[in-house]
């Protein structure tokens, strides 16, 4: 289980110190991993310290950290490790942020070189503290990865830039191959677990990247285990779609400490095939759902299904 200090003993999440303990579940079998021991793994551990990165695989606890660095797939977060946001679900270390680091850019394309990543995923915290909500530096980052590594298709996982208006254009003008912003939840969760977000405001996002470049594939996911309803999934599935949205994700949502929005149920293996058959039905292009699910895990592969998928449909 991910703590709630930092390696600094600074409270990692100070909004949540004063909230009672919620009960931790235990874990079923079907979503129990190995913990990350492998040469690939303190490999790619140490060419992210080398250049003074932050992962989310870390920073959020990902299940699925020993599988994906053990073949050197990293997903690089950027703009810092602190988020000016405090989601009820997420184990991301909150408060006021720090400057950006110019260099950055830089030093993220250059890790992406060293691992030899034919597909990258770059996300970021929320910089509410900043006029463009770090836009401008997707931009950039976007832009130096494609200057080292020119044969490197880069998808990036955005915040929802909330009352930035104008500034998703500074992103998709840097075109990455795939636009990501996830919604995680369904609408009558978010005053509970994505505070400071609003569900329409997402769907927003995505459909104007569509808007802007139209060819541009963009990719949405939500957790499932936070008490939302059935019928309440497929809204969600709808309202994406009316947004023309190509890839859905749903993964199993796993607490990260008491501090957190406690687990309501572990939803099992073949309630999330049945998702994946409905999602398919309604039309994405692909949809990925088990319980180990997230938004990065098995992203190069995904890409190729993805194009592969276009190419047929539009046969």
């Amino acid at each position: 289980m991910t703590v709630v200090l930092d390696l600094n003993d600074r409270p990692r999440h100070p909004e949540k110190a004063h909230r009672p303990d919620a009960p931790i579940l235990r874990k079923p079998n079907w979503i129990r991993v190995k913990a990350p021991v492998s040469k690939g793994y303190r490999d790619t551990q140490a060419i992210v310290r080398a250049n003074g990165l932050h992962t989310v695989c870390e920073e959020a606890g990902c299940p699925n950290i020993g599988e994906c660095w053990e073949k050197k797939h990293a997903t690089f977060m950027i703009m810092g490790d602190t988020c000016t946001r405090a989601c009820a679900f997420c184990n991301v270390k909150t408060g006021l942020p720090g400057a950006l680091d110019a260099a950055e850019p830089e030093h993220v394309a250059q890790a992406t070189a060293k691992l030899g990543l034919s597909h990258v995923v770059v996300t970021s915290v929320d910089r509410d503290d900043l006029a463009d909500g770090g836009a401008a530096h997707f931009a950039a980052v976007i832009r130096a990865i494609r200057a080292q590594c020119p044969g490197t298709t880069i998808e990036v996982l955005t915040p929802d830039f909330l009352r930035k208006e104008g500034v998703v254009e500074t992103v998709v003008a840097a075109r990455p191959d795939v636009f990501n912003h996830n919604l995680e939840t369904v609408p009558s969760k978010y005053l509970t677990v994505r505070l400071g977000a609003r569900y329409f405001a997402s769907i927003r996002l995505l459909q104007r990247v569509k808007e802007i470049d139209p060819t541009m594939f963009t990719k949405s996911g939500i957790m499932v285990g936070l008490g939302e309803e059935r019928n309440e999934i497929l809204q969600v599935m709808d309202d994406l779609r009316a947004a023309d949205v190509d890839f859905l994700t749903i993964g199993q949502y796993l607490q990260p400490t008491r501090k957190h929005h406690a687990v309501e149920r572990f939803v099992p293996p073949d309630e999330f095939k049945a998702y994946e058959t409905v999602g398919y039905a309604k039309g994405f292009l692909m949809v990925a759902a088990s319980p180990l699910t997230r938004s990065s895990h098995h992203a190069g592969d995904d890409f190729a299904r993805l194009k592969a998928a276009r190419g047929t449909r539009t046969r």
